[in-house]
């Protein structure tokens, strides 16, 4: 998904040092990753948990030599680069690292030391006394860092590995990694009381064959649907912002269709992207996963068929229609047509899903606007923003950790409503005239792209079916709303009146926590 997505980033996964990470990193090497990872126990300045610090994870040196050494006897070594961080602080860290194993080496806490960090560990109540991690103007203003100070701090490090570097005979990093063989233990730690009866002679043990990233991954993109049909076709679009139509079969060993192409309009237009419908595209068939993935405005994809896992992920501004073909036997609305964690993490745009969507449906969505006939567990979950509408039922847990975005729930029983988590939202009728006419308009555009017999007969019947549709929306979310809407009548301008608000709802809460605090004193 990623290397679609940007077919010139390299795809970095990042791997806690513990017992068997060597194995973890195979298959990750395996999954054509480019860069892994090996992080170390020792890291984290103030925003990691003081109990991870000190209890998640393992030195970095046990993690790298025992991944540089797996990649190697399995022949993967050269097929990927190998990093390392958790603290590194020296020159000789870093020379370490490199002979265990790691070609590049990740900073973090000596940085930000650098730069005036005193490791008060309040980054997330945003109390920074430095001005670091803070979104206060106050605060911010007492940050005395500067880019020279962490540019000086690199230098000295790169120094000292120089001099190391002379002192061991290599002339390059490339030449120093995995060369274990002129490491050795010191007579002083063999003869302490506590490292006498460590052995070491597993960190020490050298691997034959190439022992850094040299060959790179074969990503194998020139096989991608997009590759090979879809980009050449749409280049009038991509170039003139010309309208391309094309009608394409489509099967599941194709995955994340449509991101490379996606990719391409955000290369050239950003995020405005295309204006809408430039890009339509049809298929016919099943697709496989991530159909539709971080497509942007201007993209239009319907499917005739069904689809995998993952549909619309990340969703940035195009639209997605996925309906069974008009001769279909069975009704729509009571069947799955799309897997799970459709459009999880999607940012803006439109979809319209004439059948069921699998498990964790909308799931992390900040901006879509969804028509959907039914969604399987966990909907909505962690739902930040957009609109969603279901007309069908729902499965268990419904709404957990959602904390913005609206859902408006048709769903003939009321049982859904005992299984929903009610930890951050409470249900509401529909009242308001124009939010009406909003949701209505969904569903409108879900029927005219769709044919949706389930949106014919709601449109049809509207009167009754509006008194049916309940309204989840997430109690914070709904007092920032009138919050901002109030201030915006006194005076202020949107983006004044979004941090007003956020500044006097965080006022409410913080009193509210105070006063439970107090009755909780009282009663004990």
């Amino acid at each position: 998904d990623l290397k679609n997505a940007n077919k010139d980033a390299r795809i970095s996964v990042k791997l806690v040092a513990k017992a068997s990470v060597g194995t973890i990193a195979a298959g990750v090497a395996k999954g054509n990753a480019d860069v892994i990872v090996i992080s170390g126990y020792d890291g984290g300045t103030g925003a990691s948990p003081k109990t991870s610090i000190k209890h998640a994870g393992l030195p970095w040196e046990l993690g790298l030599v025992e991944t540089h050494q797996t990649l190697m006897l399995n022949g993967l070594r050269d097929r990927v680069v190998l990093e390392t961080d958790g603290k590194l602080m020296t020159g000789r860290d870093v020379v370490m690292a490199a002979l265990f194993g790691a070609e590049e080496f990740g900073f973090a806490t000596a940085p930000l030391v650098v730069l005036g960090c005193v490791m008060m560990r309040v980054c997330h109540l945003d109390t920074c006394p430095v001005g670091v991690a803070t979104q206060n103007p106050e605060l911010r203003k007492k940050f005395t860092g500067e880019p020279d100070h962490v540019v000086n701090f690199m230098y000295f490090v790169a120094q000292e590995v120089r001099e190391m570097m002379a002192e061991l005979g290599f002339r390059t990093i490339d030449e120093m990694v995995g060369r274990v063989d002129v490491l050795k233990v010191s007579e002083r730690a063999k003869a302490h009381w506590k490292a006498k009866h460590l052995d070491l002679s597993r960190l020490l043990y050298q691997v034959d064959g190439p022992r850094t990233g040299s060959k790179g991954q074969n990503h194998r993109m020139e096989e991608t649907l997009d590759y090979t049909e879809i980009l050449p076709a749409v280049q009038p679009a991509l170039e003139r912002q010309e309208p391309v139509e094309l009608h394409l079969a489509i099967r599941n060993v194709h995955r994340t269709v449509g991101a490379m192409t996606g990719s391409e309009i955000s290369k050239r237009y950003g995020e405005e992207g295309l204006p809408d419908d430039t890009i339509r595209l049809h298929f016919t068939g099943s697709a496989g996963q991530s159909f539709a993935a971080f497509v942007p405005k201007g993209m239009t994809l319907e499917l005739v068929g069904d689809a995998n896992d993952y549909v619309g992920k990340g969703l940035s501004g195009g639209k997605v229609i996925v309906r069974p073909p008009h001769e279909a036997p069975f009704a729509a609305a009571d069947n799955v047509i799309i897997g799970n964690v459709a459009f999880y993490g999607a940012t803006s745009g439109e979809a319209y899903i004439r059948g069921r969507a699998g498990e964790r449906f909308c799931v992390r969505n900040s901006g879509v606007h969804a028509v959907v006939e039914g969604v399987g567990d966990h909907g909505c979950e962690y739902m930040t923003g957009g609109r969603v509408v279901i007309l069908g039922s729902v499965g268990k847990n419904f709404a957990a950790g959602m904390s913005g975005g609206i859902a408006y729930v048709l769903a003939d029983e009321d049982s859904w409503q005992q299984t929903a988590n009610l930890e951050l939202v409470s249900f509401e009728r529909l009242e308001d005239e124009e939010e009406i006419r909003d949701v209505r308009r969904m569903i409108e555009n879900h029927y005219r792209y769709t044919g949706s017999p389930r949106a014919a007969l709601v449109l049809d019947e509207w009167d009754d079916y509006v008194r049916r549709f309940v309204k989840v929306i997430p109690r914070n979310y709904k007092l920032m709303i009138e919050t901002i809407e109030t201030l915006e009548q006194s005076g202020l301008s949107h983006e004044e009146a979004v941090m007003a608000a956020f500044e006097t709802v965080a006022k409410q809460k913080k009193a509210a926590v105070g006063g439970v605090h107090q009755l909780q004193a009282v009663a004990k």
